[in-house]
């Protein structure tokens, strides 16, 4: 599917640190901690409601995507459910505030301070002595020790899906009581915060066979407001009640039950009366919204559509129409007037069946916001014509990432601005606005781009069994071929950043070969395109087969016919195999897709577009690197350094040959941005840590590999009279405040979120 992940926690591997010395970073012309994280764009939405004003008992009825194969978040196979089931019924120390940071919680936490760092690093937790399991023994020690063996990647009995964090512990031992633990770190930890949540009983953690096995249907032992009674496999459900050893404050909801419902059969459960809430897409929306909308008392139809549009008639018939079709229905015409009667019959049952439908979904509501993940479009660049920073580098500026966010948010009454990282969401602590290290949207410059890489109109394209210059493999790469040799030695990864004029030792001889298209007056012998303004990636010239004219002086007329024609290079078109999921549900993805084909071809570059199922997308096609564009999406998190990393990590070769990628799937990394990474995950000054992500966000946007373009909207439909649980944004749920609201009882709504445009609030 489109969306990678399933939480903030649950999804990321470990990857191998570099095991050499921290290199010298230049500086970097990105963003520092000086710079405002902003807030976030959309509250949540949940119709907030004090516990008093929520009745006790009732069932909440949640569709879900499916039920787990496992319940074990450290697993491989664990998905949202997983996430969601562990939410409810188990320990997390710290949980997810509304601007995305992390939050102590207090019903398991009373304080958890870092109390030395010399020799070294240790954290001490105490616990909320009231914190037992459901078996009634006390949450401590023993049961950090037993999760922290399980996962530190010592013992690979455990298959365990990532170790991040665990892996820099030395040992955990009890504090000064039972409700003290004493965590000592081998390493210098930053987000120490990031671990034991959630934490799950020694019964679960103690051995391999228990770990593997013992927690993937089931969940004896808890220690959450809910335990889990059931997964029913047969009926596709998770069913939670409440936990009588809760001590915390008593579940308003006797029972949740998570029911796996396809997308594109919620409306209908709905309309069925048999779900409570549910994700849902942006045509469900609409009609959600219809349903509830004021409707004319003589008609009983909506007054006005979503987003304020007026509404249709009943099947969008006028009165002339009406009257046309009572005409012939009395006509002396018998045949044409028995057809009429039968249309009219049959019109007066659909009629019949939308306003039950509508009566039926007007109990509901529409609750939006964003949710803590964003779409990407992502560039392979293992191979192929984006295999040259170049060439991604013209994708990228190619693109109106805000007309590309105003096509999915701004129809949905949702903020429209594009996303300025690719390591926190705006209102988290480390976001920062590091698009200017690429450049604003720029065709001129893209084509410019392009021309430096080699690749001009007109040139000439061999027809008979040629394939895309990006739809097929590159060959070097089949051959094994070291693609490394291609890259500076140098210290510096050779990127270069929008603004950062580090002079390059060997630029004095950068111009050489094309010293004909310089003026020679001209001693500023930086390497930037005199007409576009744009410096390249290594200061130099550095293209290869570039066609006569590619590099002409300001104001040279282009070759006759030439704007027409495609762009080619070694006798290959410039067209890049575009890879989209085909089922229910990615309609929004393919709209996307088609806007930013329109992006390319403006500067040259084909799309060839490939839709396969959502079943083999994201294994066959992302993973594999099947491809050469593609979309799809990262969740947030609190503890980026952590997280990201093996999203971004440079690929290393594995011990069999082949090329370990981590999560990088688009194959794009640098030294640089790794060290970055690893110097955030070791200091313990959060300021720095902040200024350290923010110089990594800036090389992982000038490397254009990934492309941020908007936060992913978050839609779902609730009963009216359901308090607390909707789009939750950045916020974990509060499984206990849950529920229905008493008789005359009514919760909050966020105010409209603003939809001004974003050029207003952002800065390249």
């Amino acid at each position: 599917m489109s969306h990678v992940g399933v939480g903030p926690r649950a999804v990321m591997r470990s990857v191998a640190f570099l095991t050499a010395g921290v290199l010298a970073v230049p500086a970097l012309a990105g963003c520092t901690s000086e710079e405002s994280a902003g807030k976030p764009l959309a509250a949540q939405d949940v119709g907030a409601a004090s516990r008093a004003s929520v009745s006790d008992g009732g069932t909440l009825r949640w569709a879900v995507d499916s039920v787990p194969d496992t319940l074990n978040t450290f697993q491989s196979d664990a998905d949202a459910t997983t996430t969601r089931v562990a939410q409810a019924v188990l320990p997390s120390m710290y949980r997810m505030d509304e601007n995305g940071s992390p939050a102590r919680n207090p019903d398991y936490l009373e304080s958890a301070e870092v109390v030395d760092t010399e020799p070294k690093q240790v954290v001490v937790y105490k616990l909320n002595q009231q914190a037992v399991w459901s078996d009634g023994r006390e949450i401590g020690a023993a049961d950090f020790a037993a999760q922290w063996r399980a996962l530190s990647g010592k013992d690979s009995a455990y298959w365990t899906a990532r170790n991040a964090g665990y892996d820099r512990i030395e040992k955990i031992e009890r504090g000064a009581n039972d409700l003290e633990v004493k965590v000592t770190f081998s390493r210098p930890y930053a987000d120490w915060k990031a671990l034991f949540s959630p934490l799950y009983p020694k019964d679960v953690m103690g051995t391999p066979d228990a770990f593997n096995d013992g927690a993937r249907r089931s969940l004896k032992v808890t220690a959450g407001p809910f335990t889990v009674k059931k997964v029913d496999t047969k009926a596709d459900q998770v069913v939670l009640t409440g936990n009588p050893r809760w001590w915390g404050a008593p579940a308003k909801l006797d029972k949740i039950v998570l029911r796996a419902v396809p997308r594109d059969e919620r409306v209908s459960e709905l309309v069925a009366g048999k779900l409570d809430l549910a994700e849902i897409d942006p045509e469900t929306a609409d009609e959600v919204t219809l349903a509830a909308a004021p409707r004319d008392p003589a008609t009983g139809t909506p007054l006005m559509g979503p987003q304020g549009s007026p509404a249709a008639g009943a099947q969008g018939r006028s009165a002339a129409e009406a009257l046309r079709s009572w005409a012939v229905a009395n006509g002396s015409d018998e045949e044409a007037a028995e057809e009429e009667i039968l249309a009219r019959e049959e019109r007066r049952e659909a009629e019949a069946k939308a306003a039950r439908r509508q009566k039926a979904l007007s109990g509901f509501e529409v609750r939006k916001s964003l949710e803590p993940a964003y779409t990407q479009l992502a560039l392979n660049g293992s191979g192929g014509p984006l295999a040259d920073e170049r060439v991604r580098r013209a994708v990228a500026r190619a693109l109106d990432r805000e007309k590309l966010a105003e096509t999915v948010l701004k129809p949905l009454g949702l903020p429209a601005e594009p996303v300025g990282s690719h390591l926190a969401l705006s209102g988290q602590p480390a976001y920062a606005d590091g698009s200017g290290a690429l450049g604003e949207q720029n065709a001129k410059e893209a084509r410019a781009l392009l021309a430096d890489a080699g690749w001009v109109r007109g040139g000439p394209v061999k027809k008979d069994g040629e394939k895309a210059a990006g739809a097929e493999k590159d060959e070097k790469r089949e051959k094994g071929e070291d693609k490394e040799k291609k890259k500076s030695e140098s210290d510096d990864d050779g990127t270069y950043i929008v603004g950062e004029d580090n002079k390059n030792a060997d630029s004095k001889n950068a111009g050489s070969k094309n010293a004909d298209s310089k003026n020679p007056d001209d001693k500023s012998d930086d390497g930037a395109d005199r007409e576009s303004g744009e410096k390249h990636s290594s200061g130099k010239n550095t293209a290869q087969g570039g066609a006569p004219g590619a590099y002409a002086p300001k104001g040279t007329a282009a070759p006759a016919g030439s704007v027409a024609a495609p762009l080619a290079k070694d006798g290959k078109a410039l067209t890049l195999r575009f890879v989209l999921p085909s089922g229910p549900g990615s309609e929004t993805l393919r709209t996307v897709a088609d806007r930013i084909t329109d992006m390319l071809k403006d500067i040259g570059i084909g799309t060839e577009i490939t839709k396969v199922p959502d079943e083999s997308y994201f294994k066959d096609h992302i993973a594999a690197g099947e491809y050469d564009l593609a979309l799809y999406s990262w969740p947030a998190s609190a503890f980026p350094a952590t997280d990201a990393r093996p999203i971004y990590a440079k690929p290393v070769p594995a011990a069999d040959g082949s090329l370990n990628v981590a999560q990088n799937y688009t194959r794009v990394g640098t030294d640089q941005v790794d060290q970055l990474f690893d110097r955030a995950m070791t200091t313990l000054d959060q300021k720095e840590a902040r200024d350290l992500l923010r110089k990594a966000d800036s090389r992982i946007w000038a490397a254009a590999g990934s492309i941020p373009l908007y936060q992913r909207p978050q839609l779902t439909v609730a009963r009216k009279n359901l308090a607390n649980a909707g789009a939750f944004g950045f916020e974990t749920p509060v499984y206990e405040d849950m529920g229905f609201l008493e008789k005359g009882a009514q919760g909050s709504r966020p105010s409209a979120p603003s939809t001004s445009s974003p050029s207003s609030s952002s800065s390249s």
